[in-house]
């Protein structure tokens, strides 16, 4: 089997700068182009300006390097973080070919490159490229297996014809995941909504291109074949997530909770998924992989901007009643009124919240599944929905506290804890059979 190209989405805009490094050439034509370039909508086409020419192009366009190995080419203001408490806007570059296609009034900015290209710098994006080789090589098999699982995944939808559907919503609950089965025009994006991909301007480094190198083709399978759906997050909190609570009720086996531990930390009942143990567990400080605050290990993991927050394994938010009655309406555009409760209605394997009411003094509803929850209690995401609620009141007010454990959805491996396991001297194999049971490693090409 040769090298899968994937094409992953960097940015949709009605107008996208760009500055290609070394000669370009539109598909099909030896018509030579570089330097500073933008493309906009024109009708139902592309509209290109350069130095070279200026064109209109009904179908979309695509770019491609008449050298692959010195070809690239820089976009401008490219947001990375959406949504997130670092969202900000950078210049990337990028290997490979540009394709442009028009959807709606905007264009999208697509990059075509070898899967292999791709994964080493999903790893320097999503991490430190400084980190240890096992860790590296444990992400390169799970970006891979994950990547790989989707496009099968949305072939098999797109045979069976069947319409992916992610949200549910009566009158008195509101149920909706977030997964990529809503990309059309590429395999995935380059947010954190799939992987962070950033191009190579993360810089790599030769230890990242020995992981990648080492693991080529490799994959996580189950007995029948099938490629695992092996996601991860920042930090489990200590237990992980299953499959099933986070997105569509369909129940892997390899994507089932899992201590983050060689043992189970004393004193404490897994049962997480009853109030009482997750209050416990919450408050608690369990001896966990994840549950560590050593800036070396740290530093593997984490980029700059993620290092800019501090409170991984626990943390605490406050809200005031008019700020938390004031967040809600604004991030679901429905007005409760003031908010007078949160109740939790069910929880998952590590206490995140799977539903939770919002009572108001105008309307209750149920939400959930995990990301919607963060999403309406934050201005970006909050942390993770494995929280509890204390209320505290004071002369007829009410201040909210949300107790919390972990950064992130929690299912798969848990990337700071596998950073402990990669410093603690646990090998790749080692450390992805720990976070997927019952799975094996393959190597497909």
């Amino acid at each position: 089997m040769e090298t899968p190209i994937i094409k992953v989405g960097i940015m949709v805009e009605k107008e996208i700068f760009f500055t290609l490094e070394g000669e370009y050439h539109f598909e099909g034509s030896p018509f030579a182009i570089t330097g500073k370039c933008k493309v906009r909508k024109s009708g139902s086409g592309v509209y290109l300006e350069s130095h070279e020419n200026n064109l209109i192009c009904p179908n979309g366009l695509i770019l491609k390097p008449f050298d692959p190995k010195c070809g690239k080419f820089r976009l401008h203001d490219v947001t990375i973080g959406i949504n997130f408490h670092w969202e900000r806007k950078e210049d990337q570059t990028f290997k490979g070919s540009l394709h442009f296609i028009c959807d709606g009034d905007k264009i999208h900015a697509i990059n075509a490159l070898s899967i292999e290209d791709y994964l080493a710098s999903v790893i320097s994006s999503e991490m430190s490229a400084t980190s240890s080789i096992e860790l590296l090589k444990a992400h390169a098999v799970i970006s891979r297996s994950w990547l790989l699982a989707q496009i099968q995944k949305n072939k098999s939808l797109q045979t069976i014809g069947k319409k992916y559907q992610t949200t549910f919503r009566t009158n008195d609950e509101l149920i909706k995941w977030y997964d990529r089965e809503d990309h059309t025009f590429f395999e995935v994006c380059a947010d954190d909504h799939c992987q962070r991909y950033q191009g190579i301007t993360r810089s790599t480094t030769p230890l990242v291109e020995k992981a990648v190198g080492e693991t080529r083709g490799e994959i996580l399978a189950i007995s029948d074949g099938v490629i695992c759906d092996a996601r991860f997050s920042k930090c489990c909190g200590g237990v992980t997530e299953v499959f099933e609570n986070t997105w569509e009720s369909v129940s892997h086996s390899y994507l089932q909770k899992i201590v983050d531990s060689n043992k189970t930390p004393k004193g404490f009942s897994l049962a997480l998924d009853q109030e009482s143990e997750a209050k416990k567990w919450i408050m608690g400080n369990p001896g966990t992989f994840c549950n560590t605050s050593d800036k070396h290990v740290l530093r593997q993991v984490l980029n700059d901007y993620d290092q800019e927050t501090n409170d991984f394994f626990r943390w605490k938010v406050v809200y005031s009643q008019n700020e938390l009655s004031e967040l809600v309406k604004t991030r679901t555009g429905i007005d409760f009124g003031k908010i007078i409760d949160l109740i939790p209605v069910n929880r998952g394997s590590s206490a995140r919240l799977i539903k939770l009411k919002i009572v108001g003094t105008n309307r209750t509803m149920i939400i959930g599944k995990e990301l919607e929850i963060r999403k309406t209690l934050s201005k970006s995401h909050l942390y993770s929905s494995a929280f509890f609620v204390e209320k505290e009141e004071y002369n007829g007010n009410i201040n909210f506290i949300l107790h919390g454990a972990g950064w992130g959805h929690g299912v798969g491996l848990c990337q700071i804890g596998a950073a402990v396991m990669g410093d603690k001297g646990y090998s790749y194999r080692e450390i992805l059979l720990h976070y997927f049971r019952g799975a094996a490693l393959e190597r497909r090409y």
